[in-house]
């Protein structure tokens, strides 16, 4: 099973051998197995990578993260064809419907408001936690009343303090945008997996988006990504802060009754997702899990 998010912060040359990814450095090389690995990131731009270590990444649907010289992620790598019906499934996705959209982005929605509730009661803000919870009867079909941003304003201010804004430049902030990218990469690679385009979306609809989807489709697991920055951010984003988020895919969660990794979690969330609004389940049937 891949668990392993292979980060590479030195200069060195990877290439492809035997079903192994080989990385070489000065003073040493170091293998590893593609089916052990669930990313690949770039964390320095001093690194050669064959064309065919690239083409066998994609075949095996591995995401292959490229960082700028600020080591933050810039771009991604993902395969264009991840099921054998693509076609079919595109125009699956093409057909969906407005109806069904709408109540998918409203369970999207709840998942995501309940798991920030449930956040903020962990970390000791047990009012604002009820008062997000509130909320979450609120939310109707393709939350035409925006209680999702309604939600967000209420509990970023509750989790990192009055004066917080997405929009500074802070250490929290960046830790944050450099979290999502990862969990952004995690929901595309399920998306592409499956046959459909991370660019048509059921929420997110913009013009110059190439992962529509899949940021709709990450929102419920957001909390995850700040749950870590909480613990982990405090006043610099360092380079272990750095890890701990890019181990974020192996974190536990409970979920259909046991304990799974979260990379887990999120390819099963998408699958009912997906197959909701390909009408093959019920948008009732899709499987809720908890943050804390």
């Amino acid at each position: 099973m891949a668990f392993r998010t292979v980060v590479l912060e030195n200069p060195c040359k990877c290439t492809y051998k035997g079903g192994y990814m080989v990385v070489r450095k000065e003073d040493d090389v170091a293998k590893v197995h593609l089916s052990e690995i669930s990313s690949v990131v770039l964390q320095t731009t001093q690194v050669f990578v064959s064309a065919y270590l690239l083409s066998e990444l994609a075949k095996a649907k591995i995401p292959f993260i490229v960082a700028d010289e600020k080591h933050n992620p810039v771009g991604e790598y993902l395969p264009l064809y991840g099921s054998h019906n693509t076609s079919k499934r595109v125009q699956m996705q093409i057909e969906w419907g407005e109806p069904v959209k709408k109540r998918v982005w409203q369970r999207v929605v709840r998942d995501k408001i309940t798991n920030q509730a449930l956040l903020l009661k962990a970390r000791g803000e047990e009012d604002w936690g009820e008062r997000l919870l509130e909320l979450v009867s609120e939310v109707r079909s393709g939350d035409t009343t925006n209680r999702e941003a309604h939600a967000a304003r209420l509990y970023f201010q509750a989790l990192f303090g009055r004066g917080f804004s997405r929009d500074a430049d802070t250490p929290e902030n960046a830790a944050l945008n450099y979290g999502y990218s990862i969990l952004l990469s995690s929901v595309s690679k399920e998306i592409v997996s499956r046959g459909y385009l991370t660019q048509v979306g059921i929420c997110h609809r913009g013009e110059y988006n190439q992962f529509n989807l899949s940021c709709d489709l990450m929102e419920p697991f957001r909390p995850f990504i700040d749950k870590l920055v909480f613990d982990n951010v405090e006043g610099d984003f360092s380079r272990d802060s750095k890890r701990v988020l890019l181990d974020s895919m192996n974190m536990m969660v409970r979920y259909r009754g046991g304990s799974y990794r979260l990379g887990s979690v999120i390819s099963l969330y998408v699958q009912d997702c997906l197959s909701a609004l390909g009408k093959r389940l019920s948008v009732s049937e899709i499987q809720s899990f908890e943050v804390v």
